[in-house]
C-alpha cells in the first residue's frame, strides 16, 4: 500500500478480505464456520519493522525455496500454497513458492527463473480458469522458450449456493496437493 500511495500514477490496490484481521473476525463469527480459511496464525504474527519500507510494485518474492516444482500465486492463495508445500515436503517433493504480489507489472523474470530451474509450474489463482492469470503465466514461460510441465488450480466455473460446497470450488490445500502430485508424478 505504501508503494501505491507513493506512486506518481494511477494504482489500484486490492487486499484480499481473508488477509485482513477485521474480515477474518467478521467472517469467522458470521455463521461461516463450515468454510476454512487456511490462513495460518503464524502468517499474521511477526516482528513489526522499526522503519516501514514500501514493497516495490512489480517485484515478486520467493516465500519458500525448492527444486522439484514451482507454485506461483498471490493473495490468500500464497498461504494455502505454503501449507500445501509443507504437505508435499513430507512426500519428498521440494516446492518453491512464488508470491507475485502484483500482476501489472508482473515479475516475469522471477517466474521464468524459477520455472527454468524446476521444469514444472503449478499456478494457484482464485480467478476462474478461463482467460485469467493462470493462462497468461503459462504463455509467458512458453514464449521464453522454456519447456515445462504445467497445471493450475483455479476457482471452478460455477460456485454453488450451498456454503458447505463453496470451499470445494475455491483453490484449497487439498486441491493444490492433489494437482502438484499429479504434475510431479506424470
Amino acid at each position: 500500500m505504501m508503494a501505491a500511495l507513493a506512486h506518481n500514477g494511477p494504482v489500484i490496490y486490492l487486499e484480499h478480505k481473508l488477509l485482513s484481521d477485521y474480515w477474518l473476525d467478521y467472517l469467522g463469527g458470521g455463521n461461516r464456520k463450515n468454510v476454512t480459511f487456511n490462513v495460518p496464525a503464524e502468517g499474521a504474527r511477526g516482528e513489526v519493522p522499526k522503519i516501514w519500507e514500501p514493497i516495490p510494485i512489480g517485484q515478486g518474492v520467493i516465500r519458500r525455496d525448492g527444486g522439484d516444482l514451482t507454485i506461483v500465486s498471490l493473495g490468500v492463495s500464497v498461504h494455502r500454497a505454503i501449507e500445501a508445500a509443507g504437505v508435499l515436503e513430507k512426500n519428498g517433493i521440494s516446492v518453491q513458492v512464488i508470491d507475485l504480489r502484483s500482476v501489472a507489472p508482473l515479475d516475469k523474470q522471477l517466474v521464468i527463473g524459477s520455472v527454468s530451474k524446476t521444469g514444472r509450474m503449478l499456478v494457484v489463482d482464485e480467478d476462474y480458469q478461463g482467460f485469467g492469470l493462470s493462462g497468461e503465466l503459462a504463455a509467458i514461460v512458453l514464449e521464453a522458450g522454456i519447456s515445462i510441465k504445467y497445471s493450475r488450480v483455479c476457482t471452478e466455473d460455477t460456485i454453488p449456493f450451498s456454503q458447505q460446497l463453496e470451499y470445494q470450488t475455491l483453490p484449497n490445500v487439498e486441491r493444490i496437493v492433489e494437482s502438484a502430485l499429479n504434475l510431479v508424478n506424470s
